[in-house]
């Protein structure tokens, strides 16, 4: 059961960004689009959880999360719409790199062999994906790059800032990351949130997307939560890795993206890094 959530999840999150896609093909933007399938997340989860209203233990750290969240979520979804997504996610992919920092930053965590190699394996591959022989240095070629990266990052803080706040009920940091989407998709969007919503140009079958999109997000994070805590951590962080997998196969049939030799060196190498990280509390 464990192992099927965990592959699961890692196929719904290699395919997430197909729906933001065809949301886009239907006329409602990325910024919109996450806002709105996060906020049927959330009101669906508080309708099943139906908190009791506490005063949060740790409010900085919730907004933390929120923040981190946001970035993370609306970062992957924009990137992923403007660029190619193995691209994308093998630079998001850094996320073990800023973990490493981040840890040691928060955390106070001291850093051992093994995050020393994740450190060099993550740069080499960022090197390898990123050098252009134009200018003869490895920087993001594109918007879509640079915020793949920086989701990447996002992803990481709010890992750590999640390891920070264990004693914070689950269904609360999961009800406050999903809040933080939309607030910040919110914001973000302007005023093309309240024109999307009033717009007669989008059809009842966007709307039935949305909403299913929406239903899967909430779905999806249930079913890891519950792989997450029936498999040993660093068996879950290998299992999670099929998702490049699954976004390599479903960009190059759905959308005919493929990367080439360079993408594909440093990618390994990023990969890596990751697996890597199953030895850090050794």
């Amino acid at each position: 059961m464990a192992l099927a959530a965990l592959l699961t999840g890692a196929l719904v999150w290699g395919l997430i960004w197909y729906p933001y896609r065809v949301l886009r093909d239907f006329g409602i933007d990325g910024l919109s689009a996450t806002s709105l399938t996060y906020l049927v997340a959330f009101v669906v989860a508080l309708l099943v959880w139906r908190p009791r209203p506490v005063r949060p233990p740790h409010p900085w750290l919730l907004l933390g999360l929120a923040f981190s969240a946001g970035g993370c979520n609306i970062g992957y979804v924009m990137a992923t719409l403007s660029g190619e997504v193995m691209r994308v996610l093998l630079l998001f992919y850094l996320a073990p790199l800023w973990t490493v920092l981040l840890s040691r930053c928060i955390l106070g965590e001291r850093l051992n062999a093994f995050g020393g190699g994740v450190i060099l394996l993550s740069l080499a591959g960022a090197v390898t994906m990123l050098w252009r022989p134009e200018t003869g240095v490895p920087l993001p070629r594109d918007l879509a790059d640079w915020t793949g990266l920086g989701a990447g990052f996002f992803f990481a803080l709010f890992n750590v800032l999640s390891r920070r706040a264990r004693d914070v009920p689950l269904d609360q940091r999961v009800l406050v990351s999903f809040l933080g989407v939309v607030v910040i998709g919110a914001l973000l969007a302007g005023t093309q949130l309240p024109a999307t919503l009033v717009s007669p140009t989008v059809s009842g079958e966007a709307w039935g997307l949305l909403l299913l999109t929406g239903l899967l997000v909430l779905v999806v994070n249930l079913v890891v939560q519950f792989g997450l805590t029936h498999t040993p951590a660093n068996r879950a962080i290998v299992i999670m890795l099929t998702e490049v997998g699954f976004a390599a196969i479903s960009s190059w049939y759905l959308a005919g993206e493929s990367l080439g030799p360079q993408e594909w060196a440093g990618g390994v190498m990023i990969i890596a890094a990751s697996l890597f990280t199953t030895k850090m509390d050794s």
